[in-house]
């Protein structure tokens, strides 16, 4: 089983203003002349962590890591203003752009699957290819499945503490209850509503509880963006159409893609990525019979690793 290649720290970092008042976090790591990949983050809100530099060889890729806006070392930190799918779309043609890449590989797990999509479909003439973990389509009802009714009875010990900070009067909506929380002025009662909201996640993304993984996703800095960013995001259908990436999947032909996904995926469950093969004939998906959500889990970073090189390999054999 492949596992993580060496920890290796960024070779340059930038500061990219987009629209006011954001400014984006950029890293590059690896081989300046190596094939440029993005790592589109999860959440919306979750920010990249320093091992997603590590799915790719350093030698043979360009890594670039982007911290979307309200998330990770962007600025400033879980804000809303201005802050939606098409935004995020043009943020990453604004990076493309500075960074002077004329195509790339698009690497994105959960939301970071949906944005690398919606991405695609919209400049599939950038795009070399996509390797994409989790599905998440964003529609009503896996926001429903998470969110409201669904995945609460495979987890109803943690789902009590998810409900914890919504009086029962509310519950009936549960994403509302939480977005006036979120956006209250009362930053304790803000706290407080996203770490619960960030920890039920984090306890739901593994197959095997992982204590990391909890950690991570109830840290503050963390939880706030995470919970306010995505709870605005359901608000608003994700900002997207009904159906739009299954619909649009039409315009993904000839880019060559991969698509992994944890059998046992309890935050966005594999009929997201059935529905989106369904549309999309040219993706390759494989079902990870002992995972969950996460990336960090074995079997998946296994996938992951070498779903890029034969996504490479396949860019490079076209490109002859």
């Amino acid at each position: 089983m492949l596992t993580l290649y060496p920890d290796i720290k960024p070779n340059a970092q930038h500061r990219i203003a987009v629209d006011p008042p954001h400014e984006l976090y950029v890293e590059e790591s690896g081989n300046p002349e190596g094939m440029p990949v993005l790592v589109v983050h999860g959440g919306p809100g979750g920010g990249c962590e320093d091992y997603h530099r590590r799915f790719f060889d350093a030698e043979r890729y360009r890594i670039i890591l982007m911290d979307q806006r309200g998330a990770g070392r962007s600025t400033p930190l879980a804000e809303l203003e201005g802050n939606s799918t098409d935004r995020l779309v043009s943020d990453m043609e604004a990076v493309r752009t500075f960074l002077g890449i004329d195509r790339w590989l698009l690497f994105g797990g959960s939301w970071g699957s949906t944005l690398s999509l919606v991405y695609a479909q919209t400049f599939p003439e950038w795009v070399l290819g996509l390797v994409l973990r989790g599905i998440f389509l964003c529609r009503p009802r896996d926001i429903h499945w998470f969110y409201q009714e669904g995945a609460s009875r495979i987890f109803p010990d943690y789902w009590e503490d998810f409900l914890a900070p919504i009086p029962e009067d509310e519950r009936g909506d549960l994403v509302s209850a939480y977005y006036r929380r979120l956006t209250s002025s009362n930053e304790l009662e803000q706290i407080q509503a996203a770490k619960a909201w960030s920890i039920w996640e984090g306890r739901c993304a593994t197959l095997h509880p992982n204590p990391r993984v909890v950690e991570h996703f109830g840290h503050p800095h963390v939880a706030i963006a995470l919970a306010r960013i995505e709870c605005h995001y359901f608000m608003n259908q994700a900002f997207l159409e009904p159906d739009q990436i299954v619909r649009d999947a039409g315009k993904l032909a000839g880019i060559p893609g991969v698509i992994v996904h944890g059998r046992y995926d309890m935050v966005c469950p594999l009929d997201n990525a059935l529905a989106l093969t369904a549309a999309w004939p040219g993706a390759d998906l494989r079902i990870i019979r002992d995972a969950g959500h996460s990336a960090s889990e074995p079997a998946i970073i296994d996938a992951l690793i070498r779903g890029v090189d034969e996504v490479a390999a396949d860019v490079n054999g076209s490109l002859a």
